[in-house]
């Protein structure tokens, strides 16, 4: 099964995934590097390759796209053409490339195109921008969240952790809710249902009593809404009664689900915070107040990257800063474990999870979906690359649904439940796996024997430069394999007894 890419990130790692990319304006044969390149990136390199014409261009090409590239010298590019087509292409089938139809899915009962919608956020805050995502092959939206009171943003109010090729890893807000009135979201509501009928609108909402909750969730409605989603769980809104106060309260969640509920016959989800210990009570709660689906996670409370000189943590407004919401990549694990805990409860079995937090490729999204996700939604990873990120999304998971012989999303849902607990009391304890040393690979840094000796089990020593095990000593943790450089250690893959 074909599933493993061929080629990494780390290999294009200079791409600046450019808009209107001045390779693909330069490539004669009109083969689009810049998608490709784009591809890649998104784990979607079957899907790149099948779009390469039967001539191979790039063989008879002089490099008119390296030429071009902004990073000159820094971006394979042939190279990583030329593996699409010889490494890459000939494992792609044509059967595994399929139509959207595959993807078709629901919510709540509601049919959707494909299971990502854009999360309640600035990426889908007015009528343009939810129309060029629409455009662009987004199933829906979760409108950023509507109230009734004023709402005053500072500046700046991002910043983020970056990667060592200086993709966002974490990423921390101090955003609040929707700053347009309650009657210009009603009207870009109509309109965005008008233009767009079967696109999906999740109307995100939050109240400060029974009242504005009720009342609230009855306007979208009465808008076009297909679906209320409450936000109870915005770390930046930290007045009495509102965001994640409301979330860290089963009382509330139920309260307020219900008052929602009561100005409505479409569905209502509830957006709780993971900024507690479990979410399962909450989710319960919800339940019971009539909310028929979940949404998970918010972001995360925050601090970062404090100012060793002025003390101000970022972003700094001025000399202040505040507590803030963290998302991206970083945050994946963590809205996995929610997911799973939502998914394993059975008390929730009839509820429809939508999940989001890290969600970045295709296969974050199949994770989410297999930990008992139906549909995920998407901000940061927009944020940083654009709504044409769903071309992407797309393709991989129809790939990997048809090699897994799937014929919808349905099918995978819940699918990994079975395989993850809640403790570690289940695990067996008997075997180990050892590394393995790949030397004609190695670079002999001496990496692993640090790593291994200073924060491991001194199984492993240098000879020559290159290491070796010592099996008495090593119990299979594989801190070697994570700290290798040169991806020269890998897992042996076989259980043994433990000496």
């Amino acid at each position: 099964m074909f599933l493993q890419p061929t080629i990494k990130r780390r290999e294009m790692m200079f791409c600046a995934l450019c808009g209107d990319a001045p390779c693909s304006a330069a490539c004669p044969a009109k083969l689009q590097p810049g998608d490709k390149l784009r591809s890649i990136w998104f784990g979607g390199e079957h899907h790149a390759a099948a779009g390469l014409p039967e001539r191979n261009y790039c063989a008879e090409c002089s490099g008119d796209c390296e030429a071009a590239c902004i990073s000159p010298g820094k971006v394979p590019i042939m190279k990583l053409m030329n593996r699409l087509r010889h490494n890459v292409e000939p494992k792609v089938t044509a059967e595994a490339l399929a139509n959207d139809d595959i993807l078709q899915t629901e919510i709540c009962g509601i049919p959707l195109e494909n299971p990502f919608l854009l999360s309640s956020s600035v990426v889908g805050s007015n009528y343009d921008m939810c129309a060029r995502a629409f455009e662009a092959g987004w199933a829906g939206v979760s409108f950023k969240t509507i109230c009734n009171f004023a709402i005053r943003e500072a500046s700046p109010r991002y910043s983020a952790i970056t990667g060592g090729g200086g993709s966002i890893m974490g990423f921390k807000n101090i955003e609040q809710l929707s700053d347009h009135s309650v009657v210009e979201n009603m009207k870009i509501f109509k309109d965005l249902k008008r233009d767009y009928p079967n696109k999906f609108l999740l109307a995100s909402i939050m109240g400060r009593n029974d009242e504005e909750w009720e009342e609230l969730a009855r306007l979208c409605q009465e808008n076009g809404a297909d679906a209320i989603e409450l936000n109870f769980s915005c770390p930046n809104m930290m007045e009495e009664g509102l965001g994640s106060d409301v979330g860290q309260s089963p009382e509330y969640v139920e309260r307020f689900t219900r008052a929602a509920c009561r100005g409505v016959n479409i569905p209502v989800l509830a957006k709780l915070t993971p900024n507690v210990a479990t979410m399962s009570e909450a989710a319960e709660a919800a339940k019971r107040g009539g909310a028929r689906g979940i949404s998970a996670i918010n972001t995360i409370k925050s601090i970062m990257r404090i100012n060793l000189e002025t003390y101000v943590s970022s972003p700094a407004v001025g000399r202040t800063s505040a507590v803030g919401g963290y998302s991206g990549r970083a945050v994946k694990p963590i809205a996995l474990r929610f997911i799973a805990e939502l998914g394993k409860n059975p008390e929730l079995a009839n509820l429809h999870i939508s999940g989001m937090g890290g969600i970045e490729t295709w296969q974050d999204a199949a994770e989410f979906i297999l930990m008992g996700a139906g549909t995920v939604q998407v901000t940061t990873a927009v944020m940083q690359y654009g709504y044409r990120i769903i071309d992407d999304l797309k393709a991989g998971l129809k790939y990997y649904l048809k090699l897994q012989n799937r014929n919808s999303v349905q099918e995978i849902v819940g699918l990994a439940l079975t395989h993850v607990s809640n403790t570690t009391e289940c695990l067996e304890r008997d075997t180990v796996v050892y590394p393995q040393f790949l030397l004609k690979k190695c670079i002999g840094c001496g990496r692993c024997q640090i790593s291994c000796a200073d924060g491991g089990h001194q199984a492993i020593v240098l000879k020559n430069r290159k290491p070796v095990l010592n099996p008495k000593r090593c119990v299979g943790c594989h801190l070697c394999i994570l700290v290798c450089q040169a991806r020269a250690i890998q897992s042996s893959g076989k259980r043994v007894k433990k000496q």
